[in-house]
């Protein structure tokens, strides 16, 4: 498997799979958000008309947190290590989330939302520079592309099988 692609190196390797399966959860809790967040803040007692704005908001929060999570990361991965600064993300974004499920009210749901977003950032980052780490830097961008895309093939299917079921 020395030319996949017509490349020199391998580029798909166990690096890229993991980090194919992190983009997957990355973009899986993007989505989940989507799907749950009507249902999420109705349980909050927001009226109808609040809804949207209020969503808004909580996506706004999560996206901020990956902007900020993108620069803290990066640089908490260059001084300590990406391992430990992966490992570091994942736990913060398991935790925000977890706690997502315990709110009662749309502030702390926006904060939880906000870390969530400092995790995912991180956790992304820092996997795909591991991907990264293992090939030239020629190959990055097909193994990025290779990382992205099978992260969403493997969306893709788990999608397909939850609406046939």
């Amino acid at each position: 498997m020395s030319h996949i692609l017509g490349l020199r190196n391998a580029v798909v390797n166990a690096a890229v799979i993991v980090a194919a399966l992190g983009y997957f959860v990355d973009i899986y809790d993007l989505i989940l958000f989507s799907v749950v967040r009507v249902p999420s803040l109705t349980s909050l007692g927001l009226l109808p008309e609040q809804i949207t704005s209020k969503g808004l908001f909580l996506l706004n929060m999560q996206m901020a947190g990956t902007l900020i999570g993108g620069l803290l990361w990066g640089i908490l991965g260059d001084k300590k290590g990406r391992i430990s600064t992966l490992f570091g993300s994942i736990l913060l974004y398991s935790l925000a989330n977890t706690l997502n499920a315990f709110v009662t009210n749309v502030e702390q749901y926006a904060m939880l939302r906000f870390i969530a977003g400092i995790g995912l950032a991180g956790e992304y980052g820092c996997k795909i520079r591991l991907a990264h780490s293992v090939h030239s830097w020629r190959d990055y961008g097909i193994t990025a592309a290779i990382t992205q895309n099978k992260g969403c093939g493997v969306r893709n299917v788990f999608f397909c099988k939850t609406i046939k079921s």
